[in-house]
């Protein structure tokens, strides 16, 4: 079964996340299907690339986050399938495999350039389009021969996600950095943490005591380390709003930080470059 080593990994006793007990039929061929990339604040902070094929969500862990770059090569390990409804999720996970907070990035749809994907897979060079929020335009998944430093046993699971240069790459805008944000609850990490249990920033925490309580409390110190940053680089610490007519698809994305006038300045000029002013209009 697709989804039998995630199940094995975890349990759904203690965890808030889907069981994928949902059959769903993918779209075959180059029909747009649906992608998410979760921003996942753990023992280290990671991306968790996720694409839709034959009802199940493949899926890469990027340790730096996609970058919108072409020169930049971001390695991307591929983990277990996950089910299609892990697309939407965004919480925290208390304890076990993957314990920490889980925001949801981006999400959109990603549309094969390649006619057979299990094949592309096979040959390990899949290369596709994505439409959402925060990325878009023209990617590719390179399988790399043996590992990385430190990756005994890995060989296979290496891979390097590669932006292709169109009008929606930039050299200059760290897409990231800019928009750190969820695009499901406009929130950080400390306020996904807070809305799962808001007795958090007192005496509570997910897990109590033993090695998961004490890495608990290193996630809730860098995730509110992560909003002052924030709010020091933005002068205010006031989060730009979506809004119900917000654009999908931004250059900077949705869920952004207003941002000091040297970072206005950059964004306006990789937004000239990429032509991110057509993401403008409204749907």
């Amino acid at each position: 079964m697709a989804l039998e080593k995630y199940k094995q990994k975890r349990d759904f006793g203690s965890t808030p996340e889907p069981k994928g007990d949902k059959p769903r039929k993918s779209p075959a061929g180059r029909t747009p299907r649906f992608f998410c990339v979760q921003k996942h604040l753990a023992s280290h902070l990671h991306y968790d690339f996720r694409l839709e094929h034959e009802g199940v969500l493949l899926s890469w862990a990027v340790p730096k986050g996609p970058s919108l770059d072409p020169a930049t090569k971001r390695l991307a390990m591929h983990v277990e399938d996950h089910p299609f409804d892990y697309g939407e999720f965004e919480g925290v996970i208390p304890s076990g495999y993957g314990a920490g907070i889980v925001m949801l990035w981006d999400r959109g749809t990603w549309t094969p350039e390649v006619d057979d994907v299990d094949a592309a897979l096979a040959k390990g060079d899949l290369k596709f389009t994505l439409d959402g929020y925060k990325l878009k335009g023209s990617w590719v998944l390179v399988r790399t021969k043996g590992g990385y430093a430190g990756s005994r046993g890995q060989e296979g699971r290496s891979w390097l996600l590669i932006k292709h240069r169109d009008d929606w790459s930039s050299g200059e805008l760290d897409i990231a950095e800019f928009a750190p944000l969820s695009v499901k609850s406009e929130g950080d990490f400390a306020d996904i943490l807070s809305q799962d249990n808001p007795a958090i920033w007192r005496s509570n925490r997910p897990a109590q005591g033993g090695e998961t309580g004490a890495m608990f409390d290193k996630i809730i110190a860098q995730a509110l380390e992560m909003r002052a940053a924030g709010a020091r680089e933005s002068g205010s610490g006031t989060r730009d709003s979506l809004g119900a007519e917000a654009p999908r698809a931004k250059a900077a994305g949705s869920g952004t930080r207003r941002r000091s006038s040297k970072a206005k300045a950059v964004k306006t000029k990789a937004a000239a470059k990429t032509k991110a002013a057509k993401s403008t209009k409204r749907r």
